[in-house]
């Protein structure tokens, strides 16, 4: 049967912009896999997807006009319940038939076969493939149910008196296999062959589609509707360049992928223009201006070579008029309110110091059970001051100390009411304005840092100090009171602080030891019970070990350097390097696996096994050789460890195979002589403690 191409397209009213991509994939992904379950779609077909403001449509390549014929096996019950002794046809047998629509006379076709330990009856038909009218009907209808729909409206149909549930008002459906209307109905319309195009500048109204392969020109050419999600995308990102190059000066749109994407939702022929607001405004930090353009306007600001903001402005419409004038003048005079309250926001804020704000956060409720935003700074005030303290004594822990107890006060400014995004931004120019030194005011900012996967890291010691102050006291204190994350719930984004921590102790080669710098922020908090440090400590090894397997570290390596818990983490990239060159050592399976064993040995031996030799006890060559070995080896290993050098500490203890493999060989580890197991055991013990330093070279082994 000849397989023609489909178009499904439901045609709406104003989908909600944010959600439009994913509902355009989503409608046109379930769509697609539901044809391809019922045979009518192959795997060769190729699936297109539409998404536009007012709808949703998916082009489905070679799809048969009904499905293949197939063959179905269907158990039915135990041979033994089935039939009786005699061999005939039980009554739950019959039963089971009748509902399949068979008859008795259908008793002697059926097929016995093993089936785990008894055997069973299977019933052989072949099934009439589904019509394309019957498939896609079923498919349209799971495609609308699964549809991740923000949320549900319910409105009347024609008829006065039905109501339906649909994301928005749908008003057409369309629906053609080729050139042919397929009959199918949702959401109380039948389907045709007709659509809408713009509201306003549509050249007919309705667009009729003549086949499946022309519905995207004909939207374009009739309905002035780039239909395409990508390509609207595509679009308007082509003209945002061109209307940067006739803007002048080397200017370029500033770069906004969730902008792209939101605009792109907003608009079904877009249109970019170039607007101007005046001078004066850019005398507000251009974050602000930014921040308001593009939040409330959907605007893309326009920056010169250097960066900075210019008084030009993107917008892109969603109509083309010969005259575009009115719509520049109408954006213009938008846009000067907005910028006029920000300035007003900025000189209002300038009149109060930052540290005249700080009483006022013990207003501000941090957390039910861990009290004021004010309680919080002197929290974070004392960790701060004693990692500066640390990292580099008195002045440092001075300007820590400062920058901890301003890094929230903008939280009560009028700008970071209006816009919480510019939290820490606004702190550090309210902090140059106060006279208070470019160290604090960076750090001001910089103590939210990094926000998110790739964000920088503080830009001074004075900063990573507050980040980091700030973020084991967030951590402390929710899992000193049990908020911990739970599967993909993370409401206080504590993954993203541990993370964050990870960061500045690894890059910044801080020398600061973990599970310390836990227990101190702990220790602030009344509430912690004696399992929180451990709790946190396992929580934040567990995303560094996330961390690290993205960066491509194996699983084995990981565990072997992190099953050690370095309270150092700037010295876990060594460390990894290291197990990396020893694992290609030809001695290093060996080595691994006979860490192994030790460790076992070790674990099951009463009591904990003192790391103590006794040469007078030594009686066999091979355990001789080894506690020689051992005693030339292990010093010069752990010397290269003491200097940081791991990767030499662990290929040193490369000589130890021959001897090692001789000793499982040729001695009795569990002697019946007390002291003599003793030994042996203190000797184990000696060699497992030289070979571990720099990671758990059993993790290695396969």
């Amino acid at each position: 049967m000849a397989a023609k191409n489909l178009i499904v397209e439901l045609f709406v009213e104003e989908l909600p912009p944010k959600a439009l991509r994913k509902l355009g994939d989503a409608f046109a992904g379930v769509l697609f896999e539901q044809l391809k379950s019922q045979g009518l779609a192959t795997a060769e077909s190729k699936l297109t997807s539409y998404a536009s403001p007012r709808r949703l449509a998916a082009h489905v390549s070679a799809v048969s006009a009904q499905a293949a014929d197939k063959s179905v096996s269907q158990k039915l019950m135990p041979a033994s319940v089935g039939l009786d002794a005699s061999g005939n046809a039980t009554p739950a047998l019959l039963k089971k038939l009748q509902a399949l629509g068979a008859d008795p006379s259908a008793v002697a076709s059926l097929k016995r076969a093993m089936d785990g330990k008894a055997e069973a009856l299977f019933y052989e038909s072949n099934v009439t493939g589904a019509t394309l009218a019957e498939g896609l009907q079923k498919a349209l209808n799971e495609s609308i149910a699964k549809l991740p729909i923000p949320k549900v409206m319910t409105y009347q149909l024609a008829d006065g008196w039905s109501d339906v549930k649909f994301v928005r008002p749908a008003h057409a459906l369309l629906a053609l296999h080729g050139s042919e209307i397929v009959p199918i109905e949702a959401l109380g319309l039948k389907a045709g062959n007709v659509t809408h195009g713009h509201r306003f500048e549509a050249s007919v109204d309705p667009v009729q589609v003549k086949d499946a392969d022309s519905y995207a020109s004909a939207l374009e050419k009739d309905g002035a509707v780039i239909a395409s999600f990508e390509a609207r995308r595509a679009e308007i990102v082509r003209q945002l360049a061109a209307a940067a190059d006739k803007a002048g000066g080397g200017a370029k749109a500033i770069e906004d992928d969730a902008l792209l994407d939101e605009v792109a939702s907003l608009v079904e022929r877009p249109n970019v223009l170039v607007c101007e607001f005046d001078k004066e405004f850019l005398d507000v930090p251009q974050e602000c201006l930014i921040l308001t353009m593009k939040a409330n306007q959907k605007y893309f600001p326009l920056l010169d070579t250097q960066g900075k903001l210019t008084n030009k402005f993107l917008v892109v419409s969603n109509i083309r008029p010969q005259d575009a004038s009115a719509v520049v003048g109408g954006n213009e005079r938008v846009v000067r309110p907005r910028l006029a309250d920000a300035k007003f926001f900025f000189d209002q804020d300038r009149k109060k110091k930052l540290e005249d704000r700080v009483p006022g956060l013990g207003k501000v409720v941090y957390h039910n059970k861990l009290g004021t935003q004010g309680e919080r700074i002197e929290r974070v005030r004392a960790i701060a001051r004693s990692i500066a303290g640390q990292l580099g004594g008195g002045e440092l822990a001075s300007n820590a100390d400062r920058a901890a107890q301003l890094a929230k006060a903008d939280l009560v400014t009028d700008m970071v009411g209006e816009f919480p995004e510019l939290q820490g931004v606004m702190g550090r120019y309210y902090a140059l304005h106060d006279g208070l030194g470019a160290d604090i005011a960076d750090a001001i900012e910089d103590h939210y840092k990094p926000r998110f996967a790739g964000d920088g890291l503080p830009r001074n010691m004075t900063g990573v100090a507050v980040a980091l102050a700030d973020k084991l006291e967030t951590l402390a204190g929710l899992f000193a009171i049990g908020q911990l994350p739970t599967g993909d719930k993370d409401p206080f984004a504590l993954r993203r602080h541990a993370l964050g921590i990870v960061r500045m102790l690894i890059e910044k080669d801080l020398p600061l030891e973990l599970d310390t710098l836990l227990a101190a922020a702990v220790a602030l908090f009344p509430q912690a019970s004696a399992d929180t440090v451990r709790l946190l400590s396992e929580f934040i090894y567990e995303r560094l070990a996330g961390s690290l397997r993205e960066q491509g570290y194996s699983a084995q390596e990981v565990d072997a350097v992190l099953a050690l818990r370095p309270q150092r983490l700037g010295d876990v990239a060594k460390r990894l390097a290291a197990v990396r060159a020893f694992a290609a050592l030809p001695e290093a399976p060996a080595l691994a696996a006979a860490n192994k064993r030790i460790g076992n040995i070790l674990k099951k031996a009463d009591g904990t096994v003192d790391p103590h030799v006794s040469e007078v006890l030594l009686k066999e060559s091979a355990e001789k050789s080894l506690y020689a070995a051992t005693r030339e080896v292990a010093p010069r290993a752990s010397a290269q460890f003491e200097a940081g050098d791991y990767t030499a500490s662990l290929q040193t203890l490369a000589a130890l195979r021959a001897p090692v493999d001789s000793f499982f060989d040729d001695v009795m580890v569990n002697a019946e002589e007390t002291d003599l197991r003793l030994n042996r055991l203190g000797l184990l013990a000696t060699l497992h403690q030289a070979m571990n330093r720099v990671a758990d070279l059993s993790r290695l082994a396969t």
